[in-house]
C-alpha cells in the first residue's frame, strides 16, 4: 500500500476512481439523469483538472500493489455552522474502488487524511454523508464523530439527498 498526494496530472485517474466508486455507493440515490447530472459536474478529467489546480483541495490517491484504488480530498481551514471550532477541516471526499473493500485500505487513508489535518494545526474534522450509507455511518461513528447537523446534498438542479454533517473534534 501507497498513498501519494494527487497532482492534476492525475485528472483523468481521479475521474474514472470518483466516478465508479460514487455510482456504487449512491448511484440509487436519485433518478438516473440526475446521478448522470452530479458525474458531469464533478467527475469529468475537466473538472477534476480544475478541482486539484486549487491550492485549498488536498487530494491523496492510495495504492495496492501499483493499482490505484481511491482516492481523498481534504480542505483546510473551512468552516461549517453546524460546527463552533475554528481551524477545522472539511473531507470533502472519500472513495475505494468497491473491490477494494474490507481489505483495510479505506481505513488506511482515512487515518492518512486525518494525521495531515492534524499536522496543518486543524482542531477537527467535519463531512456530510448521505442518511442512507449505513456502511460509512457505522465506520464513522465507530471513528468518533458525531452528527452536528443535516444538510440537503444537492445532486442536480432538481434533486437533493438528506446528509448528516459529522465531526469529529481532534
Amino acid at each position: 500500500m501507497n498513498i501519494i498526494k494527487a497532482t492534476v496530472a492525475h485528472s483523468k485517474l481521479i475521474s474514472e476512481i470518483g466516478k465508479k466508486a460514487f455510482l456504487h455507493a449512491h448511484g440509487k440515490s436519485a433518478p438516473k439523469e440526475d446521478i448522470a447530472a452530479f458525474l458531469n459536474n464533478y467527475y469529468t478529467e475537466e473538472a477534476l483538472f480544475n478541482d486539484l489546480s486549487s491550492a485549498n483541495n488536498l487530494y491523496y490517491i492510495i495504492y495496492s500493489e501499483a493499482q490505484a484504488v481511491g482516492f481523498s480530498k481534504i480542505i483546510l481551514n473551512e468552516a461549517n455552522d453546524h460546527v463552533m471550532e475554528k481551524n477545522i477541516t472539511k473531507l470533502d471526499r472519500i472513495y475505494l474502488l468497491p473491490e477494494y473493500h474490507g481489505k483495510n485500505l479505506g481505513a488506511s487513508l482515512f487515518n492518512h487524511t486525518m494525521e495531515l489535518s492534524k499536522k496543518q494545526g486543524q482542531l477537527g474534522i467535519w463531512l456530510y454523508v448521505w442518511t442512507e450509507n449505513e456502511k460509512a455511518l457505522r465506520f464513522y461513528k465507530k471513528s468518533g464523530f458525531q452528527i452536528v447537523g443535516s444538510h440537503d446534498y444537492q445532486i442536480s438542479e432538481t434533486h437533493t439527498n438528506p446528509n448528516y454533517i459529522l465531526f469529529l473534534k481532534y
